[in-house]
């Protein structure tokens, strides 16, 4: 698209200066013969309307393109926001199928685009690996948000202060966690809602304010934990992927499920980081069991045989 873009922009300034040629020429020289104009004595002689017709239809071409450009680059753009648990401009806690809907619709949107301007294949194969990840994305959100609601259902809360919890304590410390990968100019509007969200809460009459100061920094507490994990929750795939593309890209075979089954298995509870923790124990917050043990308590070990052996 951006080559359709260039070459109608080039032809829009070709047909400009082509009619500026024609209208700052005397009227009797526009049709004179090809050879009183060297400069052009390559093409076919072009008319004064001619030149007028190819530069309207080199703008109206130009602008179909920048307005497509545009459409693509906002589908691009709503990628991003999309995948968020919480609404960045409202504060309102999003499920897995609205944000699964939100990120199908602006690839759908790129790839109806890219069909209609004829891209190449691997620009199409490009879009639809895109489109691949979007499943699993949704499983983990899904899975996620079970999870938490395992969590704050373990604190055994009231219903008021449940809700609270769900809807607006941990979408605030989520805002501000995205807040804190912003600019300034981009964290005040998030930082604002979270405490627009956050304060009513604690004040004269909230929900949270007849708890005493412990229980208050508890849930605080609490809260802020369960946006972290929000917020961590695509780390698995998107580390994994990355690690491949760092150092596993070079190997043959990739292509087999249970040998990617393998490498993110390795990512996630073998691989540490410098200050000693894997994936997946900062993804549950915790050391999880020894696989090896697991494996020992699920599979019951075969007897000794009868008699020993014969020797060849």
């Amino acid at each position: 698209m951006a080559t359709k873009e260039r070459a109608a922009q080039q032809a829009v300034s070709e047909a400009t200066e082509h009619l500026a040629r024609l209208q700052s020429a005397p009227h009797s020289a526009r049709n004179e013969p090809e050879k009183s104009h060297p400069e052009i004595t390559r093409r076919e002689p072009m008319s004064l309307q001619q030149a007028e017709q190819a530069l309207a239809a080199a703008s109206r071409e130009h602008e179909r393109l920048a307005a497509q450009r545009a459409e693509v680059k906002a589908s691009l753009g709503g990628i991003g926001p999309a995948y968020h648990f919480v609404d960045l401009e409202r504060g309102v806690r999003r499920n897995d199928q609205l944000i699964a809907a939100d990120i199908q619709g602006n690839i759908a949107q790129i790839r109806t685009i890219a069909q209609q301007e004829g891209l190449s294949p691997s620009s199409l194969a490009r879009i639809d690996k895109a489109e691949r990840v979007v499943p699993k994305m949704q499983a983990t959100i899904e899975f996620v948000s079970r999870y938490v609601g395992q969590q704050i259902a373990q604190l055994d809360l009231t219903p008021p202060v449940s809700f609270a919890m769900h809807a607006k304590l941990i979408p605030s410390y989520y805002l501000d966690r995205v807040a804190e990968t912003r600019v300034v100019r981009e964290s005040t509007p998030l930082h604002a809602l979270a405490e627009r969200l956050r304060a009513p809460l604690f004040e004269a009459g909230g929900v949270l304010s007849a708890l005493s100061p412990e229980a208050q920094a508890h849930l605080q507490s609490e809260a802020k934990r369960l946006a972290a994990v929000f917020q961590r929750s695509s780390s698995n795939v998107e580390g994994r992927n990355g690690y491949l593309s760092l150092r596993s890209h070079q190997l043959r075979g990739l292509d087999r499920p249970r040998k990617r089954k393998c490498f993110t298995t390795i990512h996630n509870f073998f691989l540490t980081r410098p200050v000693g923790t894997t994936a997946a124990e900062r993804f549950f917050g915790q050391q999880p069991r020894s696989m090896f043990s697991a494996i020992l308590d699920a599979v019951e070990l075969a007897p000794a045989p009868l008699s020993p052996p014969r020797r060849a």
